[in-house]
């Protein structure tokens, strides 16, 4: 019950702006400016108890309490470090971040990229924190986690050793900013060793909100140099790393280059040398320290071919970590290249280029949308689907080639969160299919099966995040998320960004039923019929709840191409509800013949989808089987239908199969009955929620909210789960 409220209640808060980084929502529930001022009342310094100061905070594993590698650990905060810290000295440069003892380079190097863009730099560091005025041992940081942006409080306790941090420092030794960012990233992803390995990109989304992309540098790279100048103009942050094998991690080549090690990819740009153009691209090694030694690095003979008015805008010789290098020599030397592109919303200016984007979120349940990868024809088509129609070409493609430039990134929840838990995350992907003369119609499998996807990523993974590039010509197609193995439980956000305006949205949103109302005299029933009638009905000739279930039983029994373990009282008492107009409780020779005619129609869409003549349904059978009797759902009323009536082995025999359809013509006609205008919601009062509809007494205790059909479904549904299970 409390998970359906959540789940309406976030749509609700969506649709205000909570989630956004002007409206970030506090993580754990901790209000900053509150805890703050409790502390500046009380006069003492915060304790953060949702992350303490503790080795659990630490780690698991190799920093686990255990861990030999956590003796000697102390959490001091930083004016027992030094006698005067600072949390930001002139402003946060590249140089303020330098690794520990934590294998989180590829967290650092999105840090040093960040700090290359203010207005990115101070959506997620706020204003008005320092180690002086107000000073109550308390800061937060606004950080992007898989679609919603969350602000995050934490006490300024650091990890130490001897007197020094144990993780990410500044070069001076003396500014915090960048230590307590890495800690607020710690706490999110529930320690500290969570944050070991990794790629740039997951911190340059989670600091930004954009989409990443990666390169295979050993693969055709002829656009690449034209690619990475355009995603600098679109302010987009990249990275770069070497890949080797466990032993050789972070060893030096001969050049000076760190194997297995996260770089920031600061600039590209052409120079003059010898009369002809020559492409540099900029590094940053977050150590702060270790170079390039190879052509064009600091102080190298490269450089004296160059005019000195070019060269004095490039060259800055130091020994910081950053260093130019020839493109050629960087497509040779390392191995991917990471891109993080922006959201429209990260950009203020009106001179910078934006994308257009689009982002949904979504869930895989085991029996309903978790349909795995083309390998299982049979449960595919029943993954969550979202469609875009793509009407207008790029302006300037980068390739030179016409068409519709999409970028598309799936990306699975709590990747961190699992791993530390033992669990292995779930491998996903996604296919593209082009949509042909269908609107807002759920791709079934025929329709799947006779055509083949048109794009799709280059293969399943089990990071955090998939995504791909493609160009495709100006239409409509349809995305279809996926785990690789069916029957895995999941929950995703699904992101598009397109260079010219699309529009994307999920397929079959619609929640809507097309049942016949049937008419029947008794001049139209056979003879036969009411004999029949005349022999299972009491003296009053009706047909009581205890006989309804008698006889159903009975002739269901009879039949050998249907399994059922016998219609539930319930089921039974709805029925009665549903079709008796007299309010008798039971069922006339109309009433019963009615019903008879929907049961034959439900047994034929039930043995229709039962595939392999078992005698029950696949429940990843039960939305095209729920279509057929007149009932179209959406994932999210499916997923709740499919948790009712499945059994574990995700099947659902004849008389859940009946008891579905009856519970769903019941809410239909209950909706349309409130609905008197025909606009597709209700509004009710708890008097009118008490007094005409027991069934949504629990879901609708709000007074004077209005909920769209679909809410209303899937309120009542989640509630049958509960008090009907």
């Amino acid at each position: 019950m409390s998970n359906i409220a959540k789940v309406l209640s976030k749509r609700q808060d969506r649709g205000e702006g909570l989630g956004t980084n002007e409206k970030a929502i506090p993580f754990n529930k901790q209000d900053y400016q509150t805890l703050k001022q409790e502390c500046l009342a009380k006069k003492t310094l915060f304790c953060d108890p949702t992350f303490p100061a503790e080795s659990a905070s630490l780690g698991y594993n190799e920093l686990g309490p255990q861990s030999s590698q956590t003796r000697g650990v102390q959490w001091k905060r930083p004016k027992e470090l030094c006698s005067n810290p600072q949390f930001i000295v002139d402003g946060a440069t590249r140089t303020d971040i330098c690794q520990g003892a934590l294998g989180d380079c590829w967290l650092l190097a999105a840090i040093a990229s960040l700090t290359l863009e203010k207005e990115f730099l101070e959506r997620v560091v706020p204003h008005g924190q320092s180690f002086k005025e107000n000073y109550a041992g308390i800061f937060h940081f606004q950080l992007w986690q898989c679609g919603e942006w969350v602000d995050v409080v934490i006490d300024d306790r650091l990890p130490t050793r001897n007197g020094r941090l144990l993780f990410v420092q500044s070069a001076e030794g003396s500014e915090f900013w960048s230590a307590l960012l890495e800690k607020a990233y710690a706490k999110v992803n529930g320690s500290y060793e969570a944050l070991t390995g990794g790629l740039a990109n997951e911190g340059f989304e989670d600091f930004t909100g954009g989409i990443a992309e990666s390169y295979d540098l050993s693969k055709d790279s002829s656009h690449l140099f034209k690619l990475m100048q355009k995603a600098l103009t679109l302010r987009s942050l990249m990275g770069c790393a070497i890949s080797t094998s466990s032993q050789e991690i972070e060893a030096k080549t001969s050049l000076k280059l760190v194997k297995g090690h996260a770089y920031s990819v600061t600039g590209a740009k052409e120079v003059h040398s010898h009369g002809r153009l020559v492409q540099l691209v900029r590094l940053r090694n977050p150590w702060g320290q270790v170079e390039w030694t190879g052509p064009w690095s600091d102080n190298s003979k490269e450089w004296n071919s160059v005019q000195p008015e070019e060269k004095a805008k490039l060259v800055h010789s130091a020994e910081d970590g950053e260093f130019w290098m020839a493109y050629s020599d960087f497509i040779q030397n390392f191995s991917w290249l990471e891109i993080c592109n922006q959201t429209p919303d990260a950009l203020s200016s009106d001179t910078v280029s934006r994308w257009k984007f689009s982002q949904f979120e979504g869930d895989w349940r085991v029996g309903s949308t978790a349909g795995g990868c083309l390998n299982n024809p049979v449960s595919f088509c029943s993954n969550p689907q979202y469609v875009i129609k793509m009407e207008e070409e790029d302006d300037d493609p980068y390739d030179g080639k016409d068409g519709c430039t999409i970028l598309v990134g799936l990306m699975q929840k709590d990747f961190r969160k699992v791993n530390r838990f033992g669990q292995n995350p779930n491998a996903i992907g996604f296919t593209i299919y082009k949509l042909r003369g269908r609107n807002n119609i759920h791709l079934s499998r025929d329709v799947l099966l006779r055509q083949r996807p048109i794009a799709g990523c280059k293969g399943f993974t089990s990071m955090r995040e998939v995504s791909e590039r493609f160009k495709l010509p100006t239409g409509e197609y349809v995305i279809i998320p996926s785990t690789f193995e069916p029957n895995r439980n999941g929950s995703f956000v699904l992101r598009v960004f397109t260079e010219k305006e699309a529009v994307a949205r999920p397929m079959n949103t619609e929640v809507c039923a097309d049942v016949k109302k049937e008419y029947i005299s008794e001049s139209d029933v056979d003879p036969e019929f009411k004999q029949f009638f005349s022999q299972i009905a009491g003296n009053d000739s009706e047909v009581s709840v205890f006989e309804l279930k008698q006889v159903l039983d009975i002739v269901i029994s009879k039949r050998t191409d249907v399994k059922t373990d016998g219609f539930s009282m319930e089921t039974c008492r709805l029925i009665i509800s549903l079709l008796d107009k007299d309010g008798s409780g039971k069922l006339g020779l109309m009433e019963f013949q009615i019903l008879w005619i929907k049961i034959q129609k439900y047994l034929e869409a039930f043995k229709k989808h039962d595939t392999d003549n078992s005698g029950t349904m696949s429940s990843y059978e039960m939305r095209d089987a729920m279509k057929e009797a007149g009932f179209q759902l959406n994932n999210e009323v499916l997923q709740v239908i499919i948790s009712r009536y499945a059994n574990q082995q995700c099947t659902v025999d004849f008389d859940s199969f009946v008891g579905c359809l009856i519970h769903l013509e019941m809410l239909f006609q209950m909706f349309k009955r409130f609905d008197k205008k025909d606009t597709g919601k209700i509004e009710l009062d708890i008097l009118q929620v008490t007094h005409k509809c027991k069934l949504v007494l629990r879901f609708l205790y709000l007074l004077n909210v209005a909920f769209s059909l679909t809410d209303v479904l899937f309120w009542v549904l989640q509630w049958l789960c509960l008090a009907l299970s």
